[in-house]
């Protein structure tokens, strides 16, 4: 399995990705600057990604925690989502997310 990982440059990524792990611990491990600084627990909102609208509709939605996280970045839009509330499975097989702004290690997050 494989996503595609816009970094805050413009250069896309192909990462190789595991059943069950998050899309945050993907882009992680792969050594992509991602801030994450709650490591999964949906406590912050430093893994802000931008999904590409032809997946937004294969995601499960975004719960009430979620979207409450997602309230505190300066920069939200329609197609924004925790990337460690995205559990990869073989449906999942190709997402394309970029990286938001606010999940840039040295962005500051409200």
């Amino acid at each position: 399995m494989h996503i595609y990982v816009t970094d805050h440059n413009g250069k896309e990524h192909e990462l190789e990705a595991l059943e069950g792990w998050r899309v945050m611990e993907v882009i992680r491990d792969w050594g992509l600057p991602i801030k994450a600084e709650c490591g999964g627990a949906c406590a912050c909102a430093t893994c802000h990604v931008f999904v590409d609208p032809d997946w937004q509709d294969k995601l499960h939605a975004a719960s009430d925690e979620e979207e409450d996280m997602l309230d505190m970045v300066p920069d939200v839009e329609d197609n924004s989502r925790l990337s460690c509330q995205i559990l990869m499975s073989e449906e999942l097989d190709g997402l394309k997310v970029s990286l938001a702004p606010s999940a840039k290690p040295d962005a500051e997050v409200a």
